[in-house]
């Protein structure tokens, strides 16, 4: 979740300093949308406020409005960015905009509205964008579990009540922005604690906890495909005390929260400065570290989360911190690399993504040096064929910055299963183990080859 360390921040200073607040969510996108559900923006009554929940169009208006719209409560609005602007007859735009029930007048919207197409968002993009809008007393306990999942490593999965027509058929009805922890209740099988803001009109829990059961064992059975949070509508049975069975229909957001992506980055050369400012721009956890404790210092990589002086024969220490990571091997020395990658070519299942920088030959020299010396050198074949080398895409440009964001680009296609299947020729050196496999299927021709 991108922004979401600045609006953690936030909201612990506006809780501190008594500031209220409101939390806005995508909870449903139709059509085109910037930003996808579970994206969060946080505005404060003092002015203040972080995250994104469009491109820019709709922030203004919605810093604008956020506290008006949840006087009553939490509810969900809808804003359509499309082409149909309505006109009046002289052909000006209409200067009134009527949002899911609410209707703004013109009186109430300053020049620049109009201008920019505010009032309307006629913005070609043609799509749908539900948003949750939220005080922050009702966040509170998501924004918690958010902290919890960053701080264990463990993922979370939630559900969040978009709508319910429950009042229609005259049942106790739960409200708007209720949130599910669903783990609790896979854990244990029951309701109990399963609620993240038990959030209802009514006091009659039981009867809403019966009403409940079906809807939730049908959200914990869902089962996620390449997106981190899902739409779902769900009808359920409702059997009444003095009327026939009727159909209770209800819409969820299912939100699967997972921890920070993790970079580690084995060297702490100047190099590698942009790469932990480009991996913080993407709210990635980020350890630097360095067997030499002149290049292993806080003072050289304040913005990463972690700066450790690991020796090289620390093999717990550096598979610990390897676990399910992104790792970038960059010392620009023969005898660290080898020592790092001796290890990390062993322990192939340990990390989503293994970069080496440098041209070609030096890293097959490494991959020969290290095969001779081991015991077992068919242990290495699934680690070379995870090894990208050299590592980064061919994105053209000059520099550690350059670099950055070549090695930032190739690390997030693989992670998130866009890395191009490209098959290219093997390398010159092929370790006897591998039966002729490929190092890499990607050559980077980069100024680092």
């Amino acid at each position: 979740m991108n922004q979401a360390a600045d609006i953690l921040d936030l909201a612990a200073q506006a809780i501190q300093q008594n500031i209220d607040a409101v939390l806005a969510t995508v909870v449903r996108t139709e059509g085109s949308a910037y930003r996808k559900p579970g994206a969060m923006m946080l505005i404060c009554a003092d002015g203040r406020s972080v995250g994104m929940i469009s491109g820019g169009c709709l922030e203004p208006h919605i810093i604008k409005r956020a506290f008006w719209l949840t006087r009553h409560g939490a509810n969900v609005q809808v804003y359509q960015t499309g082409d149909d602007i309505r006109y009046l007859n002289n052909g000006d735009p209409d200067s009134t905009v009527v949002e899911e029930g609410i209707t703004v007048k013109d009186e109430d919207m300053s020049e620049d509205d109009f201008l920019y197409g505010e009032l309307n968002f006629g913005l070609g993009c043609n799509g749908r964008i539900h948003v949750l809008f939220e005080h922050l007393a009702t966040a509170i306990p998501l924004l918690d579990l958010i902290r919890q999942v960053r701080h264990t490593q463990q993922p979370a999965t939630i559900a969040t009540l978009i709508r319910s027509d429950s009042a229609k058929i005259k049942v106790p009805e739960m409200k708007v922005g209720t949130r599910i922890y669903l783990n609790q209740y896979l854990k244990t099988g029951s309701l109990a604690d399963v609620y993240l803001n038990r959030n209802m009109i009514s006091d009659s829990n039981t009867f809403i906890d019966d009403m409940l059961l079906n809807t939730i064992q049908k959200l914990s059975n869902h089962k996620f495909h390449k997106k981190n949070a899902e739409y779902m509508k769900l009808m359920g049975d409702l059997e009444l005390q003095a009327t026939c069975d009727r159909k209770h229909e209800s819409e969820w957001l299912l939100q699967r929260i997972y921890p920070q992506t993790r970079l580690l980055i084995c060297g702490a050369g100047n190099d590698v400065v942009p790469l932990v400012t480009m991996a913080k721009l993407q709210d990635w956890h980020v350890t630097v570290i360095d067997s030499r404790p002149q290049y292993a210092t806080r003072l050289r990589f304040s913005q990463s989360d972690s700066v450790l002086c690991v020796a090289l024969d620390d093999s717990e220490t550096l598979l610990n911190l390897s676990a399910g990571a992104a790792v970038a091997v960059m010392s620009h020395s023969l005898a660290q690399d080898r020592a790092r990658l001796a290890i990390l070519l062993e322990h192939s299942a340990q990390y989503r993504y293994l970069g080496q920088l440098g041209p070609r030959y030096r890293t097959e020299r490494l991959i020969k040096e290290i095969s001779e010396t081991s015991a077992n050198p068919h242990i290495l074949a699934d680690g070379i064929r995870k090894l990208h080398y050299p590592i980064g895409y061919k994105l053209g440009g000059d520099g550690p910055e350059a670099l950055a964001l070549s090695i930032m680009a190739q690390m997030s296609a693989v992670i998130y299963g866009h890395a191009p299947q490209t098959s290219l020729p093997n390398s010159q050196y092929t370790i006897q183990t591998s039966e002729q496999s490929g190092f890499n299927t990607y050559k980077n021709d980069y100024a680092h080859d």
